[in-house]
C-alpha cells in the first residue's frame, strides 16, 4: 500500500485536464470515464490474482515538528506473469530538497528458494516524468528498484526507510493508506508520536488496536487483512470513496487544516505592479466582476502550462506569484495563487479551496493530504468554482473530476460543495443521399453546448493534421463505416459558447445495390446518444457507484435513397421514460421521394455526478431499449430492371 502524501500530485485523470488528443475525447466521449474505472483489479483466490502482498509493516516514527521517518518492510508474491510488472520494479517518491530515501534491503526469492540480491545499479533515482522542462520541480524524484530473477512463484523481499527531514507541514503530520486492491495479509501500519501529539484516525475496514504509551510517545497500530477484491466496475468511482482506507492525521478538524494552508500560502509578491498591470490591462473592457474573472480564468488557463508535481520549498506552499507569472508553469498551488492575484488586483474575492480531485467523492472524518489533493479558486461574490489547471474547461464549469464533492475553503475552514452535475447539450443533423451504385455523400452538422463545448474545441486546437485525420478515420470505422471526411468547424479562438462542427464526405458501400441491404439508421455520429450507450452498458449489472454526467440531445438523419432501391421496413418508433431518462426516436418514410427521416431525442436526470448501484437497475431497462432503437436498421432491395415495385411500408 503505497501513496505519496501530496497537494496537487494527482494528476487530472482521462476524464478533464490531460484528454486524449483525438477528436472524439471532446465530442464522442460525452460521460467522462475516470481512469480508476479503467484498471482490472484481481478478484477470487489469491491464485487467481496477478500476486499477493503477503506481509507488510510501515512504521512511522514522528517527530514534534512534523519531521518524520518511514521504515516499510514487505514481501510480495509474484501469481502470474501480469505480477512481474508490479513486483518486479519498486518505486518510492520523494523530494531531494525536504526527505531521502535509503535501500535497506533488497532481494528476490526465485520459486525455489534461491536468493537473488539487488545490486547497487539496479537502484536508481531518477526524474519524477512530470516534472520534465520545468525547472522549478526538478527535485521530485523516484527512487526505481530493479528486482532480478523475478518470475511466478517468486517473491521479492524490500525494506527501505524515508527520513523526511524537512516536514510536509511544520508542527503537523497525516498519512493517507488505501488498499492495493490485490489480495493483503499481515499487512501494519503503525505510527509512533509525542505523547503530546494526539493521532485522529479514520479507519475503514482496518483493525484498531489500543494505543500504548510508554517513555513520553504513543504507539498507534492499525491492521488489514483481506484475500480478495471485487473488480473494479467500468465507470465506478474510486473504492476509497465507499470501501476501505486509513487516514491519520494530527489535526483536529478541517478548519485547523484550512488554516495552515491560508497562512503557507500568503504572498507578498501578490500586489507587485506587474501583476496589477496585467490584470487591469486584460480587464479593460470588462464592466462586471464575472467578466473580469472569466478575462483572467482564461489568460490563466491558457498561458500558464499546469506541471502536476510538488514543490521543493514545502508541500503546500505555492511559487510566489511573480515566479509563476515568469515562469509560465506551475501546479495547482501556484495556479491558485497567481489567479487570486490577479483577481485581488481588480477587486475581485477568491479564496482558495482545498479539494479531493479524482473520483475520491468522499472526505474522510479527518484531515490530512492524500484524499484532499488539489486546490481550485472559489468566487464568493459569484457563487461559483474556477479550475484554471483545466485548461480545457470553460469558465462557469468544473472539470468532472472536482465536480459534487466538498470543498474545504482555505479562508475559514467552511466546507462548501463543489455542482452535483453539469449538462451539455448535442443537436446534429446527419444528411445521406445514396447513389445508384451504393456509394453515399453525407454532410453532418453538430453545435454541441456545454462543459464539453470547449473540451473539443481544446482538441481541436491542439491536433496536427495527422491527428484529425486519424480522428476522423476512427469516427467512421466505429460507426462501421468505410470512406473519408473532412471538417470544419467554428472559431477555435473561442473561449466559451457553443461549438459548430461540419463534416463532409463520402461512404464507400453504404448500400449494396445488387442484393438486399440492412441500413444503418444512423444518427449519433461522432458520439452523442451511442458513445453514452456504450458508456452506461458498460456493466450488466453493477454493486458499486459510478459516474453519470448529464446530457441533452437531439439526432436527426435524412436518408435519401435512389429510385431504383425499395424500401421493405422501416423500424418501430420507441419511447421510454422514467425518472433518470426520457428517449423516443420516430421513423418517417416518404415513398414519393424514397427519403426517410429519422430523428431521436434522449435526456437524463441525474440528481448528481454518481449514480448508484440500485440507480442502475432502474435506468438499465430505458438504456437497452435505447440500445436496441440505435441498431434498429432500415431493409432496402434493389428493384429487378423492369418489375413492378412492391407496396412500400406505410410511413410511421
Amino acid at each position: 500500500m503505497r501513496l505519496a502524501l501530496a497537494l496537487c500530485l494527482t494528476v487530472l485523470g482521462p476524464a478533464t485536464g490531460a484528454l486524449a488528443a483525438d477528436l472524439r475525447a471532446g465530442v464522442a466521449q460525452l460521460t467522462p470515464v475516470p481512469m480508476e474505472a479503467s484498471a482490472v483489479n484481481p478478484a477470487g483466490s489469491a491464485a487467481q490474482a496477478p500476486y499477493t502482498n503477503e506481509s507488510e509493516t510501515q512504521t512511522f516514527t514522528v517527530n514534534a515538528d512534523g519531521s518524520y521517518t518511514k521504515l516499510d518492510t514487505l514481501t510480495l508474491r509474484v501469481n502470474t506473469e501480469a505480477g512481474i510488472a508490479r513486483a518486479g520494479q519498486y518505486y518510492v517518491w520523494f523530494n531531494r530538497e525536504m526527505a531521502h530515501v535509503e535501500v535497506l534491503e533488497a532481494w528476490t526469492e526465485d520459486a525455489q528458494g534461491g536468493r537473488h540480491d539487488v545490486r547497487p545499479e539496479q537502484i536508481r533515482d531518477v526524474q519524477e516524468v512530470r516534472s520534465f522542462d520545468a525547472p522549478m520541480f526538478q527535485d521530485v524524484q523516484d527512487k526505481v528498484i530493479v528486482f532480478p530473477a523475478v518470475e511466478p512463484g517468486a517473491r521479492v523481499h524490500l525494506t527501505w526507510r524515508k527520513t523526511q527531514h524537512v516536514p510536509i507541514v511544520p508542527g503537523w503530520f497525516s498519512d493517507f493508506t488505501p488498499p492495493d486492491l490485490a489480495p493483503t495479509h499481515n499487512f501494519r501500519v503503525i505510527y509512533d508520536l509525542p505523547e503530546k501529539v494526539p493521532l485522529y484516525a479514520d479507519a475503514r475496514g482496518f483493525i484498531v488496536l489500543p494505543p500504548v504509551t510508554l517513555n513520553g510517545r504513543t504507539r498507534y497500530e492499525y491492521r488489514y487483512d483481506k484475500s480478495s477484491f471485487e473488480r473494479l466496475e467500468y465507470g465506478s468511482i474510486a473504492y476509497v470513496s465507499y470501501g476501505d482506507r486509513l487516514m491519520v492525521s494530527t489535526f483536529p478538524d478541517y478548519a485547523a487544516f484550512a488554516k495552515v494552508y491560508r497562512e503557507a500560502s500568503v504572498d507578498p509578491s501578490a500586489g507587485d505592479a506587474a501583476i496589477v498591470r496585467l490584470a487591469q490591462t486584460l480587464t479593460a473592457r470588462d464592466d462586471t466582476p464575472r467578466a473580469k474573472a472569466q478575462t483572467l480564468y482564461n489568460w490563466v488557463r491558457r498561458n500558464i502550462r499546469y506541471v502536476a508535481i510538488n514543490i521543493g520549498r514545502g508541500e503546500i506552499v505555492p511559487h510566489r506569484a511573480t515566479e509563476v507569472l515568469a515562469n509560465r508553469y506551475g501546479d495547482c498551488k501556484d495556479h491558485v495563487a497567481l489567479f487570486g492575484a490577479l483577481l485581488d488586483a481588480v477587486g475581485v474575492r477568491n479564496t482558495p479551496a482545498l479539494v479531493n480531485s479524482g473520483t475520491v467523492y468522499t472526505l474522510p472524518s479527518v484531515p490530512g493530504f492524500g484524499v484532499i489533493n488539489h486546490v481550485i479558486t472559489w468566487l464568493p461574490d459569484l457563487q461559483m468554482f474556477a479550475d484554471s489547471t483545466a485548461s480545457n474547461i470553460e469558465f462557469g464549469y468544473l472539470p468532472s473530476t472536482d465536480m459534487d464533492r466538498v470543498a474545504v475553503l482555505a479562508g475559514d475552514g467552511s466546507q462548501v460543495r463543489t455542482p452535483a452535475t453539469a449538462t451539455t447539450t448535442r443537436e446534429s443533423d446527419l444528411d445521406i443521399t445514396v447513389a445508384p451504385d451504393g456509394s453515399a455523400r453525407f454532410i453532418y452538422r453538430l453545435q454541441a453546448q456545454g462543459w464539453s463545448a470547449e473540451q473539443t474545441r481544446s482538441v481541436l486546437r491542439l491536433q496536427t493534421p495527422a491527428q484529425r485525420e486519424e480522428s476522423l478515420q476512427w469516427e467512421l470505422r466505429n460507426a462501421n463505416l468505410r470512406g473519408n471526411a473532412t471538417l470544419a468547424s467554428s472559431s477555435l479562438d473561442a473561449t466559451a459558447g457553443p461549438l459548430v462542427l461540419t463534416l463532409t464526405g463520402t461512404f464507400d458501400g453504404f448500400v449494396d445495390p445488387e442484393m438486399t441491404t440492412p441500413v444503418p439508421t444512423l444518427t449519433s455520429f461522432v458520439g452523442g446518444l451511442d458513445a453514452n450507450l456504450r458508456y452506461w452498458l458498460g456493466e450488466s449489472r453493477r454493486t458499486q457507484p459510478f459516474v453519470c454526467r448529464n446530457v441533452v440531445v437531439t439526432e436527426r438523419t435524412r436518408i435519401a435513397l435512389p429510385p431504383g432501391m425499395r424500401v421493405l421496413d422501416v423500424p418501430m418508433p420507441q419511447h421510454v421514460d422514467n425518472r433518470f431518462v426520457d428517449f423516443n426516436s420516430q421513423y418517417a418514410l416518404d415513398t414519393a421521394s424514397n427519403v426517410l427521416r429519422v430523428t431521436r431525442t434522449g435526456s437524463t436526470h441525474f440528481a448528481s455526478d454518481v449514480c448508484s448501484a440500485d440507480d442502475f437497475t432502474q435506468m438499465r431497462p430505458a438504456f437497452e431499449t435505447m440500445a436496441r432503437d440505435l441498431r434498429a436498421q432500415l431493409i432496402v432491395k434493389p428493384s429487378a430492371p423492369g418489375s413492378v415495385p412492391d407496396s412500400p411500408p406505410s410511413a410511421q
